[in-house]
């Protein structure tokens, strides 16, 4: 790849190898970032990844180059695979497979013993046989039923990060290899490495850019070794999430303090980070000692130039099987518990006339349907609609259809200092925002009047803040008009000549004139993304 890619790169300002844990599609901060660059001059090859069972994928990114990469989780640790523990629980089943095969197959003796019993015939002797078998099945019954119960117990034991015996070994690690301790608790981040390593290796970047927490000790790892090569190679870092503050979504306790260490141990070998907002940046400074302030490169949404996705926007109203009377209230992007979506569920017997659209990845996950059956629990399961992505440079026009856009998420720390994408679409779009009482994006509706702040987790309240917002729609949506400021700064147009800078300041000889960052272009028509919250 690196000669086919070699005249590329003499014309180029530079090349940037990108890097992120997910299959990009749906990602939109990577799919800009690198849609800008490669627009502004920039050589830029975007690597996520797929399961290995799926068909290597590449594809053009308006000019950047996308591939992506076989992630095989060789060394991924079963948390619910082999549960020997003598002393925990001394009669649970080593594993929960083998729970559930003793379990089956102890029903399936005794409803083959009640058949017997039933079939005509025989003396004294077969139903003296046929008690003992009885006495036994009831007995092997009881006996592998109490193992069971013990295996499920162990099985939450081990999911419980407040469990003394989970926690005493992340301590022990922790104490004796400090934030290399993730190499213990966490071998599931050398799969990371394995699968992005040679190939960065073979692209040779000027500079890589490593998205959030897992693609930053697989980049600072690249550029240690592209150094030790005689290149001097640079490393960007694009923090996301502010990683003590998230809902842990790994599987068991291990998971999160290994992220933060492996995190803690390659922060220092950024040599520029940017991060989504002012207050993100100032915690990391803080918590990594970081010499200089982290570049603000907010999530905003790209609005300018002429829209390459085929076909017309898709009608919102349409989908949903509304007209243009009646009102909607629309959530866009990732869907889980601490988005607090089930809120806009438990509201709509109390709000007789709304709908409720949900734009999000996963309409088939466990939570979404939850969701759906608590609906219909309700009787308001044919005011719930749940709708697909729409193609990148369409999302603002789609969004514009509805009445006002919700953002009800809970407050955990990541959750509080930044302006997520979906509040940036949602103020592109002119809507009214209903949105909790988490600090920043709160602190901002309340500062704009662009719509109203709701107590996080609180129906009557959110049930206010809507019936407000529906009451009054203009109210809120002339502070667009008032405040044209507002939108301009909240456009990728703005932020990609911020991250443009970040890449000349750290190659110099990069810096000459170029096409303009805002020039890129807009991902293909069939590539389809959601909001990156």
């Amino acid at each position: 790849m690196q000669n086919e890619d070699d005249t590329a790169a003499e014309e180029s300002r530079g090349r940037i190898v990108m890097l992120v844990d997910n299959d990009v599609e749906r990602d939109s901060r990577v799919q800009k970032a690198a849609a800008s660059a490669a627009g502004a001059g920039w050589e830029v090859h975007l690597l996520g990844c797929a399961a290995p069972s799926r068909r290597r994928r590449s594809w053009t990114l308006g000019g950047a180059h996308v591939r992506l990469v076989p992630l095989q989780h060789t060394l991924l640790r079963d948390r619910h695979g082999v549960l020997r523990a003598t002393l925990r629980r001394p009669l649970a089943y080593g594993h929960p497979s083998v729970a559930d095969y003793r379990r089956r197959l102890v029903q399936s003796r005794r409803a083959d013993l009640a058949a017997s019993r039933l079939a005509p015939g025989g003396g004294p002797a077969r139903k003296a046989w046929l008690m003992v078998r009885r006495v036994t099945a009831k007995t092997q019954s009881r006996w592998v039923a109490l193992r069971v119960r013990q295996t499920g117990s162990l099985s939450a034991a081990r999911e419980n990060p407040h469990a003394p015996l989970e926690r005493l070994p992340i301590r022990f690690w922790q104490a004796v290899l400090g934030d290399r301790a993730w190499r213990v608790l966490d071998r599931n981040l050398w799969d990371w490495d394995s699968a992005y390593g040679k190939i960065i290796d073979a692209l040779e970047p000027d500079i890589v850019h490593a998205n959030d927490f897992r693609m930053l000790g697989v980049g600072a790892r690249a550029v240690r070794r592209a150094r030790a090569k005689g290149r001097a190679t640079k490393l960007v870092w694009d923090a996301h999430e502010f990683l003590p503050g998230i809902r842990p979504w790994g599987a068991g306790p291990r998971w999160h303090p290994a992220m933060c260490a492996h995190e803690r141990e390659y922060a220092g070998d950024a040599d520029a980070v940017v991060t989504v907002s002012a207050a993100l940046g100032e915690l990391l400074v803080e918590r990594h000692g970081l010499k200089d302030e982290p570049t603000v490169v907010l999530n905003a949404p790209i609005t300018g130039g002429e829209p390459t996705s085929a076909g017309p926007v898709p009608d919102m109203r349409e989908l949903c099987g509304v007209g243009p009377d009646v009102p909607i209230a629309v959530y866009s992007g990732s869907a889980s518990v601490q988005r607090g979506l089930d809120i806009m569920i438990e509201a709509l017997p109390r709000l007789p006339r709304l709908h409720v659209a949900l734009v999000v990845a996963t309409p088939r996950s466990e939570y979404m349907r939850g969701l759906l059956a608590r609906a219909t629990g309700l009787g308001v399961a044919d005011r719930l609609h749940v709708l697909p992505y729409v193609p990148f440079d369409q999302v603002v026009e789609f969004l514009a259809a509805a009445d006002l856009g919700v953002i009800p998420i809970h407050h955990w720390p990541n959750h509080e200092i930044a302006l997520i994408t979906k509040f940036f679409e949602y103020s592109h779009a002119r809507l009214p925002i209903v949105v909790s009482d988490v600090r920043a994006m709160g602190g901002m509706v309340r500062e704009t009047g662009q719509g109203e702040v709701f107590r996080a987790e609180d129906l009557d309240d959110y049930v206010r803040a809507v019936q407000a917002v529906l009451a009054d729609p203009g109210r809120y949506r002339d502070v667009y008009g008032e405040r044209p400021d507002l939108l301009r700064d909240w456009t990728w147009e703005a932020q990609a000549e911020i991250l443009d800078a970040v890449y000349t300041g750290l190659l110099p000889s990069a810096a000459r004139p170029g096409p303009s960052p805002a020039a890129a272009a807009e991902p293909p028509a069939d590539r389809l993304v959601a909001s990156q919250d």
